[in-house]
């Protein structure tokens, strides 16, 4: 099945020590392409879909490396252009049982940050489109950024698209004298898919809803009262036991219904990076596809899948995912 996506965000690099090492061990680094908005994108385009990726590269090796990735999924580039500004950057060390991860960025003046919204011809660039897919990382970077954005996503809904929104808040990047959390509400007021759960949904309404099932129902009703184009919404649930044990589940507040999905364990785990992407992807590719039970399913096998997978891309098919969903997570060798 072929559709048209579009995603938006900043593409970014991150650099690591090998293995679990911190960097006060090592003297080496792995470098991988990534960026929420961008996983989001090469998940879906390895399940098969159509995807289109809008942003900004440093016009230099670094940028066309990073094109050259973005294009090996079949990912339409036509729409991501190159300035003189770095690629941005992000420095993960790798955590391992009860030594958590430690993650620190470089991105407030790369070649995203500085995304003007007369650089995108969003008519052109949203043309058969039918999910637009954006999250709170992109509007918190730039001013630009967010000017930029909020031209695509008011186009988008004029054009009647399906916008999926996961709004997370990052207090570290609002730099530029936005309030971030009224930006977001005012960004996820266009959207019609909030992918998120009651911490985001306190954050934009500015509300104090517990995280259980009594206080998610609460909260989802509150977000659709106060935002009327919020039509569903879709959370993932993690329970971490040590940074190499995790839990996922995934649950819903559709139609005034409310279905969660059953645990998936993963341990040990190989990389946690994206898999919140890889779960945003999923649940686009399961509403493409299934109804939404099976959507949020689908959604939280893909996410526990990517925490076997080094780097920030899920690279798994759709059949792989599937047949976790269907309870196949023994780990047979398949000949």
């Amino acid at each position: 099945m072929s559709s048209k996506i579009v995603t938006f965000g900043e593409v970014i690099m991150r650099l690591s020590p090998p293995g679990n090492k911190t960097m006060k061990q090592s003297s080496e680094m792995e470098f991988y392409f990534g960026g929420t908005e961008l996983n989001v994108a090469s998940s879906l385009a390895t399940l098969g879909c159509d995807v289109k990726h809008i942003s900004n590269v440093s016009d230099d090796f670094v940028g066309e490396s990073a094109i050259s990735f973005i294009k090996s999924f079949g990912i339409d580039t036509s729409f991501i252009n190159t300035n003189e500004h770095p690629l941005g950057l992000y420095f993960l060390e790798v955590g391992s049982s009860v030594r958590a991860s430690r993650i620190t960025y470089n991105r407030h003046h790369g070649s995203f940050s500085h995304i003007k919204p007369e650089q995108v011809d969003w008519k052109k660039a949203l043309e058969s489109c039918e999910f637009f897919h954006w999250t709170g990382i992109s509007p918190g970077i730039s001013e630009g950024a967010y000017e930029t954005l909020k031209e695509g996503l008011k186009l988008a809904r004029e054009m009647g698209i399906q916008i999926t929104t996961d709004p997370a808040y990052r207090s570290n990047l609002w730099k530029y004298g936005k309030n971030g959390n009224e930006i977001l509400k005012e960004l996820v007021s266009y959207s019609t898919i909030f992918i998120g759960g009651v911490n985001e949904i306190n954050e934009i309404l500015d509300t104090q809803f517990s995280t259980d099932q009594k206080g998610f129902i609460e909260a989802c009703k509150e977000l659709k009262k106060q935002i009327p184009s919020i039509h569903r919404i879709f959370d993932k649930v993690r329970i971490g036991v040590t940074a190499s044990s995790q839990q996922t589940q995934g649950r819903a507040w559709v139609e005034e219904t409310y279905f969660e999905t059953e645990l998936l364990e993963v341990s040990p785990v190989v990389d946690r990076i994206g898999t919140g992407d890889a779960f945003a992807a999923g649940l686009i590719y399961g509403l493409l596809n299934f109804d939404d039970e099976k959507a949020l399913k689908f959604a939280n096998a893909a996410c526990a899948i990517k925490h076997t997978i080094l780097g920030d891309t899920n690279y798994c098919s759709a059949e792989d995912i599937l047949e976790v969903m269907n309870g196949n997570s023994g780990g047979r060798i398949k000949r």
